[in-house]
């Protein structure tokens, strides 16, 4: 094994992670509602009909590039097509300043972004087959998420060190000036947040390009066109024969919907009950990011010892009690007791719920696309599964926002409009049963 082109590889991880934590979750995004539109409620929509025009490209195209890319061999040059988007659209963000128009050309950006980023995400999982042994690829998979979510805390920490001034000052968490003389009155250190991933990610993805090993390139582009719609085609027409691989797709479309749903209203749950501003998200970002690098090393350890799946199953129950923690903590009681006014106890308690949630959510992402791995081998090529695995993440994608705005329509409670996650994540462990059942007959894969 190239232990030099592994942690190449899992250094992609730790590049593309900023993306996800400053500009969709903790920093571009709330400023984007705030500050931008102006208008939480078209802010919020205006950001979810991008997010699901990124995710239904995404959807439409993820199958079909896959099974050409398994075709054509080589996934590095696949990477390097959807980088270049990636790169433009983040740096492309600068242009939001407060109020700003037109919106459209901002969130074009975005999409933009949003599509490279997810695109090269599954080029470079697709490479992970052939990183090691097969007894390794747990712990692969597991070092680099661990890996990816330390990139997140990083990159977090920085910005609250150095572009974000805490409430009420003028100086950052460090005690700065914002660098660069950036104005937070012209909103520029949320926005520099863009070309800044657009950066890290062009510094810390080279080391994939150099050493990582991929496969041998194959067809031309053309020929491997062809093929690939014929391998799809076939894959699709058989893959109810894969009742293992099927299901597993269903499952983990469910419970990644429901991690999805706890992440994106997670922040929006404890501003709203707790009353929390953006430093505190920020901070609660840091020990989210932090619990996640732990959890994704030591799950993906026990991944290398027990099998992806009594991983899943774990991870799943540890954000079930993260969800019912969430349910019965408000400013008033923590799990139904009273506490006084003013009291720091919730916040300690959100505080230590991220921390799990945060493990569970890396422990849960590196264990699952291992038992991808697994499922798919000798059935469907690797960038093909990786493709529909991507195709399963977007297909319901709106079910946990739909089912948290019913619930709390109907209930008039935002406690009780997050209670939909629990039932998903529920959902998804009883589909994993199935996904057990072919995954664990003689002769087939082992756990």
């Amino acid at each position: 094994m190239d232990r030099r082109g592994v942690f190449a590889w899992m250094l992609f991880d730790w590049a593309n992670q900023p993306f996800q934590t400053l500009i969709v979750t903790f920093v571009f995004g709330p400023y984007f509602v705030a500050r931008v539109v102006g208008d939480p409620v078209a802010g919020q929509a205006h950001w979810a009909t991008a997010t699901a025009i990124g995710g239904a490209a995404v959807a439409v195209l993820a199958p079909l590039l896959g099974a050409v890319a398994d075709r054509t061999g080589a996934r590095k040059r696949w990477i390097a097509a959807f980088s270049a988007p990636f790169v433009i659209g983040c740096a492309g963000l600068w242009i939001a300043a407060p109020e700003a128009s037109p919106l459209w050309l901002i969130l074009a950006f975005f999409v933009l972004a949003y599509v490279g980023s997810e695109f090269t995400l599954i080029f470079s999982n697709a490479m992970l087959p052939g990183l090691g042994p097969r007894r390794e690829i747990g712990r692969i998979s597991g070092s680099g998420w661990a890996l990816g979510y330390a990139g997140g805390l990083v990159a977090l920490a920085l910005v609250l060190a150095l572009l974000t001034p805490a409430p009420g000052g003028t100086r950052t968490l460090a005690g700065l000036d914002p660098v660069f003389g950036l104005s937070d009155a012209l909103g520029e250190p949320a926005r520099a947040v863009g070309p800044a991933s657009a950066l890290w990610y062009l510094v810390f993805a080279l080391p994939l390009f150099l050493f990582a090993p991929d496969a041998a390139p194959a067809a031309r582009l053309g020929k491997a066109t062809r093929e690939g719609l014929r391998d799809l085609r076939a894959t699709l027409r058989q893959i109810r024969r894969f009742r293992g691989f099927f299901t597993y797709l269903l499952a983990s479309m469910v419970y990644r919907d429901a991690l999805a749903g706890l992440f994106a209203f997670g922040g929006i749950y404890a501003a709203g009950v707790l009353g929390w501003g953006m430093f505190e998200l920020g901070l609660f970002g840091i020990v989210a990011a932090g619990a996640g690098a732990l959890g994704a090393w030591l799950g993906g350890r026990a991944d290398r010892a027990f099998g992806p799946r009594p991983v899943i199953v774990a991870a799943i129950w540890m954000l079930i009690g993260v969800g019912g923690l969430a349910l019965m903590t408000t400013r008033e009681a923590v799990l139904g007791i009273p506490v006084a006014p003013g009291s720091p106890l919730p916040d300690r308690v959100f505080f230590f719920a991220g921390a799990v949630l945060g493990a569970g959510s890396g422990i849960l992402q590196a264990a699952s696309r291992t038992l991808l791995v697994h499922l798919a081998e000798g059935r469907v090529a690797s960038a093909q599964a990786f493709g529909l695995y991507a195709v399963s993440g977007k297909v319901t994608a709106f079910a946990a926002p739909a089912l948290i705005a019913v619930t709390t329509a109907a209930t008039g409670s935002q406690r009780l409009g997050f209670s939909p996650v629990i039932a998903l994540f529920l959902i998804g462990l009883l589909l994993l049963y199935w996904a057990k059942q072919e995954y664990e007959q003689p002769g087939d894969l082992p756990a």
